[in-house]
């Protein structure tokens, strides 16, 4: 065995680590494909509160806002309350109009979701007679969000079947999944993270995570407010609940609308905030759940494995093993091995693999498509073809946004805007 052998040997073995510490994922989506969590419909229909942080979204949460009174949940079990964060539009009149109750806060140098619930949850533990708990759970949604009419109801059994420390998200649908091909690719990355992921979690028993928006919170996990503040709080905050012996729920057939984003700028620059977010958690998470994952006292191990597995950057770690058996490589000709042999080799390795993990994206959407054809709309087969040959490059993009998020420096927070204005009496070709 000589030296270039040597050096592929130990990165071949390296690169199989790495995949088999992913592998639980294929399980998950099998899995989900077949099987789903079922929950007894709720003896008590529980108290809500729905909490809209928004900034400058007056085009659209009054769409949001008539949505939630839509729904078949008793209207005087939920009270909606926006808050107003940074805001220079109508928002805070918009709400006010719509007789919701409307919180203000204005700080330009706080200007994450996170601050706005950490002021919102500070202000309910001094204006409500009872705190925190004054309602038994608290319900968090963007302002360009809808719901589906049974979503309370759905989510209500699913809160009551977990305890009082219930921590719950739900079906994360696209209300303009449909209008270009970057708003169907983006679509159909929340839909593979439902039926793939969260689903299949859900089924065998283990904890999911918090994806940003439309999810439920038990009171008795806010006792303490909201201390998350960064680039992606509803990384953080799953991280936590986690160590904290919490695990979150995952409730399918409650469906909540989503808008994406239709450009190519606006889609780079929220992946790249996300991706500095998830490094982020990663540096400041990843150790306390490996302490979590070998301590004999703690719960949800599986769980645990699985939260550390995605806290892991995997597309960089793939990234930085190529790159390294590259650069081994390089020396080859110092024992007498020529180089450009070596080089091609690893180059159609790359080829191959690439195009097997193209095959697997666009093959995977295209199932998706069949076995959600209920949730998703109504489109020409042209546009779902499209979507299915554009998606392996719009998950391929991970890479580049990857590096980028890496190399960042004071990456700061933007404002994603909101503009599709379909209500929900328009998504009646979805479930719901």
């Amino acid at each position: 065995m000589n030296y270039a052998d040597i050096v592929n040997l130990v990165f071949g073995i390296l690169t199989t680590i790495v995949s088999l510490f992913y592998f639980h994922f294929i399980i998950f989506a099998f899995v989900g494909l077949f099987a789903k969590k079922r929950y007894k419909k709720a003896k008590v229909q529980h108290r809500f509160a729905v909490v809209i942080p928004a900034r400058n979204e007056e085009k659209v949460i009054g769409n949001l806002i008539e949505s939630l009174r839509a729904s078949d949940y008793p209207q005087d079990k939920i009270d909606i309350y926006v808050m107003a964060h940074n805001c220079t539009d109508k928002t805070a009149q918009v709400g006010r109009d719509l007789g919701v109750k409307v919180y203000e806060y204005n700080n330009d140098k706080e200007r994450t979701k996170g601050y706005a619930l950490k002021y919102l949850f500070e202000q309910f533990k001094v204006d409500f007679p009872n705190g925190i708990d004054e309602y038994d759970g608290y319900f968090v949604f963007d302002a360009d969000n809808l719901v589906s009419k049974n979503y309370f109801d759905k989510m209500n059994d699913a809160f009551e079947a977990n305890g009082e420390n219930a921590i719950i998200t739900s079906f994360r649908n696209s209300k303009n999944f449909g209008s270009n091909l970057m708003s169907g690719m983006y679509g159909m990355y929340f839909l593979y993270g439902c039926r793939y992921e969260m689903r299949g979690r859900a089924a065998v028993g283990m904890s999911g995570r918090v994806y940003g928006t439309g999810h439920l919170m038990s009171s008795k996990v806010l006792k303490n407010g909201w201390p998350y503040v960064t680039l992606t709080e509803d990384w953080e905050f799953t991280a936590d609940q986690l160590i904290d012996g919490h695990r979150i729920r995952y409730c399918d057939d409650a469906i909540m609308y989503d808008e994406q984003p239709v450009d190519f700028g606006v889609m780079w620059t929220q992946r790249v905030r996300w991706q500095k977010g998830h490094l982020l958690v990663c540096k400041t998470s990843l150790g306390k759940l490996t302490k979590n994952f070998f301590n004999p006292k703690k719960k949800y191990k599986v769980s645990t494995y699985d939260l550390m597995a995605n806290s892991l950057p995997f597309c960089l770690l793939y990234v930085f093993l190529w790159v390294g058996q590259f650069v081994m490589l390089l020396f080859a000709p110092l024992f007498g091995i020529t180089l450009w042999p070596l080089i091609l080799a690893m180059i159609i390795n790359l080829g191959w693999t690439m195009l097997v993990g193209y095959i697997t994206f666009a093959l995977s959407a295209a199932l998706l498509f069949v076995v959600e054809r209920k949730r998703t709309p109504k489109m020409s087969f042209i546009k779902k073809v499209a979507i299915c040959l554009g998606f392996p490059l719009f998950m391929g993009l991970q890479f580049p946004i990857d590096v980028v998020a890496l190399c960042s420096r004071n990456l700061q927070w933007k404002v994603i805007p909101h503009k599709d204005t379909t209500t929900a009496n328009q998504v009646k070709n979805y479930i719901g």
